[in-house]
């Protein structure tokens, strides 16, 4: 991901805010800061996958928008661990930790069941990410569980672009709230393998990921 397009997704969110926060004047407007621990895994049957912790931390804007209902934009910063199985030479097996890194811009819709204080949140977030990174290069070359030729290190180019659907519950006070989400990859975040002329050039994986966060509203 580069310089720029992050530039321009900052610039996007703040014009956004700005043009929400005039619309809802006799309503509220609030920006605030959030950060948390992740919980991410790839749904394949392509891959041996164990879920890893991770966390994230980012910006984001709340305004009335009517009756009930809020709308939400942010951009976070999220960094995500996923264990793939593998094995040695001597054929004894070992969780091979990766790391995948990236910016979240999501546009969420929210239900107030208590306004201030109580509500369901759902919309689409999308991804802008880098490799998945071995954690430790001593391991690139193990062969992944259900090959023969493929090697821990051949699978870190995924898609760069990814879709996700979210849906959670956030509650708390006014300008102190605490969320429960969780995130969905519509998008095949494995796809960019499949032109590296791997042992399988077919490779199916969608993100699964639990966000628990904290949100600091001003």
């Amino acid at each position: 991901m580069s310089l720029k397009k992050l530039l321009f997704a900052t610039l996007f969110l703040f014009i956004g805010q700005q043009a929400f926060s005039q619309r809802n004047y006799d309503g509220y407007n609030f920006l605030g800061i959030q950060g948390g621990i992740t919980f991410f895994d790839i749904q394949t049957d392509d891959l041996v996958t164990t879920q890893k912790e991770g966390f994230t931390a980012g910006f984001t804007t709340r305004g009335a928008f009517r009756n009930n209902f809020d709308l939400i934009y942010g951009l976070s910063f999220q960094s995500a661990s996923v264990g793939v199985e593998g094995r040695n030479f001597l054929g004894n097996t070992q969780n091979i930790g990766y790391t995948i890194q990236g910016v979240q811009l999501n546009f969420l819709g929210s239900y107030n069941i208590i306004v201030k204080h109580l509500s369901l949140e759902f919309g689409p977030i999308f991804d802008l990410n880098g490799k998945m990174k071995l954690a430790d290069d001593k391991y690139e070359d193990y062969i992944l569980t259900g090959y023969n030729t493929l090697t821990a290190a051949d699978i870190q180019d995924i898609s760069k672009f990814n879709v996700r659907l979210a849906a959670g519950l956030t509650a708390g006070l006014e300008h102190f709230r605490i969320s429960a989400q969780y995130q969905y990859g519509v998008t095949n975040m494995l796809g960019g393998l499949n032109d590296k002329g791997l042992e399988n050039e077919d490779f199916k994986g969608n993100s699964s990921t639990i966000v628990l966060m904290g949100v600091i509203y001003f």
